[in-house]
């Protein structure tokens, strides 16, 4: 699964960067995306694997720290992407002859740029919260990475204030990306509601359908690990649904991306072709 998640997202950037008519804001944005999910996965992943193979289930402090660290800014990262991913989609459905204006590589720039300030901070206060636990001997997680809710239970001081911060972050964090997302989509569909002809509502729907499935995807099933988190008490069940989460989502992006999109499968036969050739 490590392997074909890998795979998939780096043929997405190479078809984006070898193929001309892709470097467009929409696509630069998937190729962001997809770098995203490589770092999303290779935080986790590598060290599970090898644990596997070693029987070494072990991990140091400052190691966890750092796992914890750069898998909340690749998911948060993930989040903030798909977030201007549907602002473009806004701009391109309800400002179209407008698009080449409002989206020019200036404000791109910055949108990328908020969005890895954005994730920083996100990663930095959960690293930072996570660092101010103490513990009262060496203690075994229940998980396949360091993952908060785990920490804090196994923590030996007082929690409960740490874990009202860690929800309040995670509102914050999470519930941005998702007031943008919901605001986008809402104004794309009141405006191709009022579009007269069923075949310029299809077309209309079609260009953003890809990224409305990797959003539902997303988005459920990080609701479904922190609801499990919240309301089992089983570690088993909460180990599932991140594996979901953090392997299987990334994994499925690039299908969902390349199969209902006729010119990524152009690049990817041009890109086939080239290195037939070559």
């Amino acid at each position: 699964m490590y392997l074909v998640t890998i795979t998939g997202n780096l043929l997405i950037i190479l078809a984006v960067c070898s193929s001309s008519h892709l470097h467009t804001p929409m696509y630069s944005f998937l190729s962001i995306l997809s770098t995203a999910d490589i770092g999303f996965t290779s935080t986790t992943m590598p060290k599970m694997i090898w644990d596997i193979h070693t029987q070494r289930r072990t991990i140091s402090h400052t190691g966890c720290l750092v796992q914890l660290s750069l898998f909340h800014l690749f998911g948060c990262m993930d989040s903030t992407i798909l977030t201007v991913m549907a602002y473009d989609r806004f701009v391109a459905i309800c400002h179209p002859l407008h698009y080449p204006v409002i989206m020019n590589p200036r404000l791109c720039s910055w949108l990328l740029l908020a969005s890895a300030f954005f994730s920083l901070l996100d990663s930095q206060a959960h690293c930072l919260m996570m660092a101010q636990l103490t513990f009262c001997t060496h203690v075994e997680i229940p998980h396949f990475f360091c993952d908060p809710p785990q920490l804090l239970r196994l923590s030996c001081g007082d929690t409960s204030t740490d874990n009202l911060l860690m929800y309040f972050i995670s509102a914050i964090f999470g519930g941005a990306p998702v007031s943008g997302i919901l605001y986008s989509y809402f104004r794309i569909v009141s405006s191709v509601l009022r579009v007269s002809s069923t075949g310029g509502r299809s077309k209309a729907f079609s260009t953003c359908g890809s990224h409305l499935s990797v959003v539902c995807l997303f988005y459920g099933t990080g609701i479904g690990v922190y609801l499990t988190s919240a309301v089992s008490q089983s570690p088993r069940k909460g180990a599932v649904t991140s594996v979901v989460y953090s392997m299987v989502v990334p994994m499925l992006n690039p299908f969902i991306y390349s199969l209902r999109n006729k010119d990524i499968k152009r690049a990817f036969q041009k890109l086939l072709n080239r290195t037939t050739q070559s």
